[in-house]
């Protein structure tokens, strides 16, 4: 059961990391918006010279953020997979006749932790594309 618990930490961990991504990457796009219209008002010979700008900077932190969230949901998965393995190895050698029921849980566990990642990993490509 406590291994459970520790999962579920780490789940939450990952989740509330892609949550803090997405939100540094908004206000980091409001950021972007002021500094277009700074650039629109300072360099109002062109609109498309002023718009090229603020695009440049813009793919920088879309990057960045995707980079970053993609990256910590990984790293917490990694470290979720690391320890339910090592408790589910650690669980059949004290019970061996509960091999079956044990596996059967681990392989859930790790079903629902791989697939935070992948939602992170759609995240990030939406990041990229979309914003």
């Amino acid at each position: 059961m406590k291994q459970f618990k520790l999962i579920n930490k780490i789940f939450l961990f990952s989740i509330s990391m892609l949550a803090i991504t997405v939100g540094v990457l908004l206000f980091l796009n409001n950021k972007d918006a002021e500094l277009s219209n700074v650039v629109t008002h300072k360099l109002s010979t062109t609109a498309k010279l002023a718009s090229e700008v603020a695009v440049d900077n813009t793919d920088g932190y879309k990057a960045l953020a995707a980079g970053i969230g993609i990256g910590l949901a990984a790293l917490g998965g990694t470290i979720a997979m690391g320890l339910a393995v090592a408790k589910a190895s650690e669980s059949i050698s004290r019970q061996p006749e509960a091999d079956g029921k044990i596996r059967s849980a681990f392989m859930l566990g790790l079903v629902f932790i791989e697939t935070v990642v992948i939602y992170a990993l759609i995240v990030g490509i939406l990041i990229i594309f979309v914003l």
